[in-house]
């Protein structure tokens, strides 16, 4: 059952097909790009070779090895070793900061690191003062100073024979990986072999991904996945903790180089590749002159057609996009779509860390019919189920529910919170473990349920109706307002990027539980090189008020750049906001 089987299997049927390919960086813009690609025999000997080299250094299964190596052939490779020897591997968003990066990675009490030079120097200086004091199978990626351990520059100089496979049960933990945190404090959630299996089983089939494609992993996790997939997996020179920062060039570039069919990032990464391409004159084609090969791009203005044909062919490879990790506007997938292929296909996949994938919707969906009741404040539907998840809707409630049973279910359109069961479905924290109480119950049968911490109704199709987060509900003397509905209002006008609902505790009180009537405001952050001004203030105000659902919503605050999550730099962070009412004008 262990899930780097995928990868032996495939390497036997296949053994000369690319895995993954990695950018070489530049040394000058104009330069032509050149990559660093292994096949899927070398990645199956190498991780072979880091699995006996563990093992052999008293690696034994279960350990938990932080893996801290940036996105690439190092990475992916050091993910099926570790794997293959039957270690847990820990997973984290150095995004998130480094006090409470360090404050996860010291719950999670490690057994070693495998991680690039500038984190075992920090780990050497941290262990003086009785930090992972536990951690002595350490693995250098790099060169490796004044510390001893593992060096992967050594480990691949030596000749092994034989591969490696610590058998795993589907129940056996593969890997512990963090939340981002976006909504609270990181936990570490538990992923077992079967987990994996599930997920690539899933991904595989609903996506219709093929052996033998090629794939832009624009999120290390799906880099992974590819190599279980027998796909191969392009990783664009980008900052994978930084997707909003990417530059599109890059992206463009992998596309024409790789003739990549698929790919899957960030919606803030699609963001910065359309808003790139509409840069483009109305009148046709512009000459990229960073690179000199004579790349043409068009603007969405601009409809393909013979006389732009070369900017169609730039993008004609790319069928299918994937993009996750925070809503994606319904205005987004169609300016995305304009510079696609006319038959590529966008997918919207849901779920989260704890529960991955539960559900999906596509861009034709999206646009040919949801979208007229999510602007209107019907939330954002994320689509129907896979096959093997399980959901029902229930009260919202804030407190722990032991017992599925225990929970009312909510009639269809009723908005409640989402509860979820399969075998995808991630079973407890392993750090932060208070969190289990609140997050887990049981149904009749033993199984466990996770709650999403999402609020949301089901329609007469079992569509999933995402309203927000249940944190991010506004309980006002009036009654209950819910993000996703009340942004979308103020998400019609063309000035606006997005905004964003929060509550400030009322002159009455101080308190900020979620119980507490509170006064809602909405924030509003405007599209790049748009100002304020008090005829758009007056807009907003009238918007507002003419909707049933945000009429009582008095205060609107403009912000120039709203503070997201690190993983996707997508979702808002709405705590913070309310927190930053006061420093803005109403």
């Amino acid at each position: 059952m262990n899930i780097a089987q995928r990868l032996v299997d495939y390497a036997q049927k296949e053994p000369d097909a690319i895995a993954i390919v990695e950018p070489i960086p530049k040394k000058f813009p104009s330069k032509i790009r050149k990559y660093r690609t292994i096949t899927f025999a070398e990645l199956d000997r190498d991780s072979d070779k880091i699995a006996i080299s563990l093992a052999r250094s008293g690696v034994k299964p279960e350990m938990r090895i932080a893996l801290m190596v940036q996105q690439g052939i190092d990475f992916i490779s050091l993910v099926f070793g570790l794997l293959k020897s039957g270690t847990t591997l820990v997973l984290i968003d150095p995004g998130m900061g480094m006090k409470p990066m360090l404050q996860c990675l010291d719950e999670v009490q490690l057994d070693g690191f495998a991680a690039i030079s500038k984190v075992h120097a920090v780990r050497c200086v941290l262990q003086r003062f009785g930090r992972f004091s536990q951690a002595k199978q350490n693995l250098t990626v790099g060169c490796r100073w004044f510390w001893g351990g593992l060096s992967l520059t050594e480990i691949r100089r030596r000749e092994y024979s034989g591969p490696i496979m610590v058998p795993r049960g589907s129940n056996d933990p593969s890997a512990i990986i963090f939340t981002s945190g976006s909504t609270g404090i990181a936990k570490g959630v538990l992923f077992t072999h079967g987990i994996f299996q599930t997920q690539v089983d899933e991904i595989q089939s609903r996506l219709k991904i093929q052996p033998g494609s090629v794939d832009l992993a624009g999120f290390p996790f799906f880099g992974l996945f590819n190599a279980a997939m027998g796909v191969t997996a392009v990783i664009p020179d980008m900052d994978s903790t930084r997707p909003a920062n990417v530059d599109p060039r890059n992206i463009l570039e992998a596309v024409r180089d790789w003739k990549i069919n698929q790919s899957f990032g960030s919606p803030a990464l699609w963001k910065q590749v359309v808003e790139y391409c509409e840069n483009s004159p109305k009148n046709g084609l512009r000459v990229d002159e960073r690179y000199n090969a004579g790349i043409t791009y068009c603007g969405t203005s601009v409809e393909f057609s013979e006389q732009n044909s070369e900017a169609r062919d730039s993008l004609s490879s790319l069928r299918q996009v994937v993009s996750a990790g925070a809503p994606v506007s319904a205005k987004l997938l169609k300016r995305l779509k304009r510079i696609l292929h006319p038959d590529a296909e966008i997918f919207t996949p849901y779920g989260a860390t704890e529960a991955l994938p539960v559900a999906m919707n596509c861009a034709t969906e999206i646009l040919d019919e949801t979208v007229r009741a999510t602007d209107v404040g019907s939330g954002i539907c994320v689509g129907t189920r896979f096959g093997t998840v399980r959901w029902k809707i229930i009260e919202i409630s804030d407190n722990p529910i032991q017992h599925l049973e225990q929970a009312k279910e909510c009639a269809v359109g009723e908005i409640g919170e989402l509860v979820v069961c399969g075998p995808q479905v991630t079973t407890q924290y392993v750090t932060r473990t208070e969190a289990n109480a609140s997050a887990k119950m049981r149904d009749a049968d033993g199984n466990i349920w996770h709650r999403m911490g999402d609020v949301g109704y089901l329609d007469e199709k079992d569509r999933f109706w995402f309203c927000g987060r249940k944190a991010h509900r506004v309980e006002t003397a009036h009654g209950t307002l819910f993000s996703i509905p009340c942004e979308a209002i103020f998400n019609q006008h063309p000035k606006v990027f997005r905004s964003a609902l929060v509550g400030i505790p009322g002159s009455a009180g101080v308190s900020t539980t979620p119980s507490d009537a509170k006064e809602p405001a909405i924030f509003i952050e405007l599209e790049p090189g748009i100002r304020q001004s008090d005829e758009l203030m007056q807009e907003l105000k009238v918007l507002g008020a003419e909707n049933s659902l945000t009429q009582r919503i008095k205060r609107i605050l403009f912000h120039p750049s709203f503070p997201v999550d690190v993983r996707h730099n997508a979702k808002i962070n709405r705590e913070k906001l309310a927190k930053d009412a006061a420093r803005f004008s109403f």
